[in-house]
């Protein structure tokens, strides 16, 4: 069974075909700067890459370009595009809606639409590729919804609400959603087949460090808290998101500067978290580089990075009643040694000791970090949202 796994964004459709019998990648790339453009960038497994810069007016002439890329005589990696049994779509927010994946229907597509203030960024866009295909491909073709907010779903009430008046919760449906939240299910997951033990009696700590950044709470088989919230913007500090701040902070800076409910929103969320700190960058690559030639702003963003980590995950052992796993992924989660390795220097009263002889050395593949005798296992997962939106897809159509 082959399936298509898509994920758009506003101007872009990143793209994996899987065969799912074989869990094989058939191809993969990303369709950008659309509406603007246009660059479809096509990786076939086994045959050379291709680039295309044709225009693409819309997401429609994109998913097109894309099909015809998968059929191309010399390019492409299967004869038609009927051979395609399913499409999976990543999907930022279901709202309260939804605590799995679901095949996609007019109510799906209502609820992903009744959700676009909540996700005003990617829920259109995430519709508009839902709807590009449903145009393009062979009619009934089935196409499945994965939730980003999905897997926090399970979390008790004591986690998700907030301290507002209730009523207001109630009226606009205010709660803590988190994000992230097929990349945690998937390390969780793994990191427990990887250590040979039984996903339910772990109590795990996933730590999902990139551009965006969020931390979830395991235990049980079910998340019991995350740190984002209600958007993306709660939390650790980010690349360009403040994390957690003193909500006073923002009606004083409305005043005290004169910005609009919009103008306060992009400083929050485009242009504050490290880059704002540090006036370097949102990349911790380049953070790292300024702070090790004496930068003390670009130092003190990756200071405040680690300790607000190290804060939650604390946090988050607490809230659990101790804690058997933690779980690095994502860019930064998976490159960055010093940043794991300080997010957990000052835990060895929890049982966690990091050998940093071989932590140093792990980039982007699995590895247990920690020393033997740790108490808590460290380890290195590199994430796979796609295969989790590819394994749903084909146990919903199959």
């Amino acid at each position: 069974m082959k399936i298509l796994v898509i994920n758009c964004g506003s101007s872009s459709a990143k793209f994996q075909l899987f065969d799912i019998d074989t869990g094989d990648v058939l191809a993969k790339g990303n369709a950008e700067r659309i509406g603007i453009d246009g660059k479809l960038t096509y990786k076939p497994a086994c045959k050379d890459d291709f680039i295309s810069t044709e225009p693409m007016p819309d997401h429609k002439v994109a998913v097109r370009m894309i099909l015809d890329a998968l059929v191309d005589p010399e390019h492409g990696v299967i004869s038609d595009v009927s051979e395609i049994a399913a499409v999976g779509h990543r999907v930022l927010h279901g709202g309260k809606y939804y605590s799995e994946s679901v095949i996609v229907n007019d109510d799906v597509k209502k609820v992903i639409r009744d959700c676009f203030p909540l996700g005003p960024l990617h829920n259109p866009a995430n519709l508009i590729g839902i709807e590009a295909c449903e145009d393009v491909l062979p009619a009934g073709t089935p196409q499945v919804a994965v939730f980003d907010t999905a897997f926090h779903q399970t979390m008790p009430a004591k986690a998700y609400t907030y301290a507002l008046p209730y009523e207001l919760s109630e009226k606009y449906d205010i709660r803590r959603y988190g994000f992230h939240g097929t990349s945690h299910r998937y390390v969780s997951h793994r990191v427990a087949d990887f250590l040979g033990k039984k996903y339910e009696d772990l109590r795990i700590i996933t730590c999902h460090l990139g551009n965006g950044s969020s931390f979830a709470a395991v235990k049980d088989g079910k998340c019991q808290d995350t740190s984002m919230g209600l958007t993306p913007l709660a939390g650790i500090c980010m690349g360009t998101r403040t994390g957690d701040i003193d909500p006073a902070i923002v009606p004083f800076l409305m005043k005290n500067e004169r910005l609009t409910p919009d103008e306060i929103d992009t400083l929050l969320n485009k242009e504050s978290g490290v880059q704002g700190i540090s006036g370097v960058s949102s990349d911790f690559r380049d953070l790292a580089k300024a702070a090790s030639e004496g930068n003390d702003r670009a130092q003190l963003a990756l200071d405040m990075f680690a300790y607000q980590g190290k804060k939650i995950i604390g946090s988050y052992a607490a809230a659990m009643g101790g804690v058997d796993a933690i779980v690095f992924t994502a860019g930064v989660g998976e490159n960055q040694t010093d940043l794991r390795e300080d997010s957990c220097k000052g835990l060895e009263f929890l049982g966690i000791k990091i050998n940093k002889e071989v932590n140093d050395t792990i980039h982007g593949k699995e590895a247990i970090i920690s020393t033997d005798d740790s108490k808590v296992k460290v380890v290195v997962v590199p994430t796979d949202e796609e295969i989790v939106i590819a394994r749903d897809t084909m146990e919903l159509v199959k």
